[in-house]
């Protein structure tokens, strides 16, 4: 097996020798240098071109925004953002530009906290071999800036023998965040159906995602409420550490967060949510599989198709990482394949609308 050469930068010396430690113990992972800010990282990825760089966002200087600018157009590489929890906002804002996946920063306690971060970055890390860098690429040339987003309008198609679907479902993981973001910016300013997203992340992260995505767009979108309606023109983020599904009460729909099971591998989980819609919405679902690793959504796949729903998943060319979708698509229930640029113009058409411009 390759081994990972990783370049740890990141101004504060106690982080830096609990990264390099924390990596060191990994098999198949050398810690091939440091630098403790911008200019000095931007010197050494260039001289020791590094399979992949932890990268912090607040150093004195050239920040870790700026650093993630340079080498994204100059010499793309994995970066994995290892951040404070009180950054998250500024995660994303990283993300958008190019950086793969985050870690939550260790603190300066118990060793506990310790293994559970050595654990995650063990996870991200192994994903390096898996990463499509062309899909890295594309997926940075697509990021949506804030202001002076295209307002669109809706049109409905002609009446035919096309099934529409009420309820979007999408779940996703590495690679995620900017792939959903680029998805609602091409939806219109009005909804007329329901969107549910499981996006791998832990908790404390989501909240910000939802209300960093909830700035941007006209439609409401924020991290789901235990025992809320689901309504159209709402986008629901499942909270991060929860398994968000969905249940019938009386004549309405709810979610429901769940406690994940033992046996959730991802959370929050892709199958539990698929599967509960397969359930409360039958032949009126549409579950979209994004970039991801491993195969969370493969089996809900499954059960959407097995009650009459649609099934998209992200093509190869642009997903990040292309196991989720590999996998949904090996079950034979994927109904079309199709890279992240059209993906929101597919759904639209599955719910029996087409969005332009004002």
């Amino acid at each position: 097996m390759k081994t990972v050469r990783v370049l740890v930068i990141d101004d504060s010396a106690y982080s830096r020798r609990t990264i390099i430690k924390l990596l060191e113990e990994l098999s198949g992972v050398e810690v091939v240098g440091y630098a403790a800010n911008g200019e000095e990282g931007l010197r050494k990825v260039i001289d020791l071109r590094p399979d992949l760089i932890t990268l912090d966002l607040e150093m004195p200087g050239m920040d870790g925004f700026t650093l993630l600018r340079i080498i994204m157009n100059a010499c793309p590489t994995p970066v994995i953002v290892v951040s404070a929890q009180n950054e998250d906002e500024r995660v994303f804002k990283a993300m958008e530009l190019g950086a793969v996946d985050f870690v939550a920063k260790p603190g300066r306690v118990i060793s506990e906290q310790l293994l559970e971060i050595r654990d995650e970055l063990q996870q991200k890390v192994s994903n390096v071999f898996n990463l499509n860098l062309q899909g890295l690429k594309i997926r940075t040339k697509m990021v949506v800036q804030e202001e002076n987003l295209p307002v669109r309008k809706l049109a409905r198609l002609p009446r035919g023998g096309r099934q529409k679907f009420e309820l979007v479902t999408i779940g996703s993981s590495t690679g995620g965040p900017p792939a959903l973001q680029k998805i609602l910016s091409q939806f219109p300013g009005t909804l007329p159906f329901t969107v549910l997203i499981s996006q791998h992340m832990p908790a404390g992260f989501t909240r910000a995602f939802a209300e960093r995505l909830n700035r941007m767009f006209p439609f409401d979108i924020h991290e789901a409420i235990d025992g809320e309606v689901v309504k159209p023109n709402t986008v629901l983020i499942a909270p991060g550490g929860m398994n968000m599904v969905s249940a019938q009460l009386r004549d309405q729909i709810i979610v429901q967060l769940k406690i994940p099971s033992k046996e959730d591998k991802y959370i929050p989980s892709v199958n539990a949510m698929f599967s509960s819609v397969a359930k409360t919405y039958g032949n009126r679902a549409l579950a979209v599989v994004l970039t991801g690793m491993g195969n969370d959504g493969s089996q809900g796949v499954v059960s959407i198709k097995n009650a009459g729903g649609g099934v998209l998943a992200e093509a190869e060319e642009s997903a990040v990482v292309f196991g989720m979708p590999r996998e949904a698509i090996s079950t034979g229930v994927v109904d079309k394949i199709i890279p992240l640029d059209l993906m929101a113009g597919a759904i639209m058409e599955c719910c029996g609308f087409v969005a332009g411009k004002v």
